[in-house]
């Protein structure tokens, strides 16, 4: 897991992986001085501060640092279901089915503003992971990174559960940096924005979300 300034979600998502894994390992932004690291501790995880560079670089970080087989990775306003727990100890059981694949994906149900959001482009937002230590990296453009697998991914069916913004007011603060970071990077050279792009994408979006 990595971690910014969190000590009000973090507790969530390490209690829903406490006591079945063999270790848990935060890296937390080196700036961050709220509680974050004691309540990670609290949980046992290793908590190591690093400088920020980027969600892809701090994610494959984090990962480098696991010592198990098999890598389970979280975002701190993410919980793992009972049912998605239950369901990962039967795969885990049956060593035969284990082998087959490199990763696991399953579907992430969002808590938004107070609902669970289960249409459009919110559910089933199948995320990849949980995967074979050596078997897959981040990847993709920050802040959207993707897990990037060598060989067959798995699909379970338990819910990883998204504790997303309490408010729209919230959710429009998030995106300010995501913006930010969009137009540094094609500030540099990574592709232009079409006029197309700015009448049709939202559009296309809106109706497919609608679905």
């Amino acid at each position: 897991m990595i971690s910014g300034a969190e000590a009000a979600r973090i507790g969530r998502a390490l209690d829903s992986v406490a006591g079945w894994t063999s270790e848990t390992i935060v890296v937390l932004n080196e700036e961050v001085r709220d509680d974050t690291e004691e309540i990670a501790r609290q949980y046992g995880a290793k908590v190591f501060r690093e400088p920020w560079k980027g969600h892809i670089a701090q994610k494959n970080s984090a990962a480098a640092k696991a010592g198990g087989e098999w890598i389970l990775g979280l975002d701190a306003d993410e919980a793992v279901s009972a049912a998605l727990r239950e369901e990962i100890a039967r795969v885990f059981a049956d060593r035969a089915q284990l082998a087959r694949f490199a990763a696991f994906s399953f579907p992430r149900l969002c808590w938004y503003c107070g609902r669970w959001i289960r249409h459009g482009d919110w559910y089933p937002d199948r995320q990849t992971r949980l995967w074979q230590r050596g078997r897959a990296r981040w990847g993709g453009t920050d802040p959207h990174d993707k897990l990037q697998v060598d060989g067959r991914v798995g699909k379970l069916h338990g819910d990883l559960h998204h504790y997303s913004r309490e408010s729209i007011n919230a959710h429009l603060q998030k995106i300010i940096p995501f913006s930010d970071e969009f137009v540094r990077q094609r500030g540099g050279g990574r592709g232009q924005v079409a006029v197309v792009d700015l009448a049709m994408r939202p559009l296309w979006r809106f109706l497919r979300a609608k679905v």
